[in-house]
């Protein structure tokens, strides 16, 4: 899974982000022409009028529309894992999702991520919160990375057939994993979104109750193979990291909404 940035612009003054932003777009030639004129005491206007004309196009410009279509993006990439890993488990051992599927949407969720991190270090102006939008994108990310483990999980322990337990749990997650898609793509208009943040919370809990009769299961019978057990505790307690981290994002996506209301 690839690691997430830190988080920017954590102690920088307006004054740092003109220039952070400002200086990086300046050629080398005019460099020179700036150390010139201001070695010699006299400044060219053109080059002032030239600068004046960079930061306002910068700092007045703001793109916040894009955080809302990335987040919108992060939320139907995490759906789109869900319901392939859920295809997988349901068609195992003969499934039409391939392992190397689900790895590509996760892999698709880190560009996501990534994209909306470089477009928060460009910004000077955001729709919320710099710490929000950090913490909402890397929670998405988290549900990805959580889905494609479990299912990598079974594939790589070479198990022979799936369990009705993990279906429920694929099948609850999948549920969870809509409603936070509805709510990232209501953020904007800040429409629907509590509704369907309480409904994820429902489904967490209902996740809780499977993974319980799940692992309990596992112990009932003791002709089961101790590997086995062991092998199948693993995945139950993956999809149910999966299902914890749609909670969290979904923590996460609330706070934003109170703070913004």
């Amino acid at each position: 899974m690839a690691s997430t940035p830190s988080i920017p612009f954590s102690a920088r003054s307006t004054r740092e982000t003109h220039e952070a932003q400002v200086i990086p777009s300046i050629s080398s030639s005019t460099r020179c022409a700036i150390d010139e004129k201001s070695s010699s005491g006299a400044f060219d206007p053109n080059v002032s009028n030239w600068l004046k004309s960079r930061v306002v196009r910068l700092t007045l410009v703001p793109r916040t529309s894009e955080f809302y279509e990335l987040f919108a993006q992060a939320g139907a990439n995490a759906l789109e894992a869900a319901r392939k890993t859920e295809t997988r488990f349901r068609e195992y051992p003969n499934s039409s999702v391939a392992q190397a599927d689900v790895k590509a949407i996760e892999n698709q969720g880190d560009q996501i991520t990534h994209d909306i991190i470089q477009l928060l270090n460009t910004q000077y102006v955001t729709p919320f919160d710099r710490e929000d939008i950090y913490e909402l994108a890397t929670a998405i990310d988290d549900v990805v990375d959580l889905i494609e483990e479990a299912s990598d999980l079974l594939e790589l322990y070479g198990l022979e057939s799936t369990t009705k337990h993990a279906l429920q749990q694929c099948s609850i997650l999948v549920s969870a994993v809509e409603c936070l898609d509805r709510a990232l793509r209501g953020l904007r208009a800040v429409s629907g979104v509590q509704a369907s943040l309480v409904e994820v919370k429902r489904f967490e809990d209902e996740g809780d109750r499977i993974v319980r009769e799940a692992i309990a299961a596992l112990f009932q019978d003791s002709r089961i193979d101790p590997l086995l057990v062991i092998r199948w505790k693993d995945i139950f307690d993956a999809l149910e990291g999966a299902l914890d981290a749609c909670e969290r994002a979904a923590h996460v996506l609330g706070n934003v909404v109170v703070k913004n209301a």
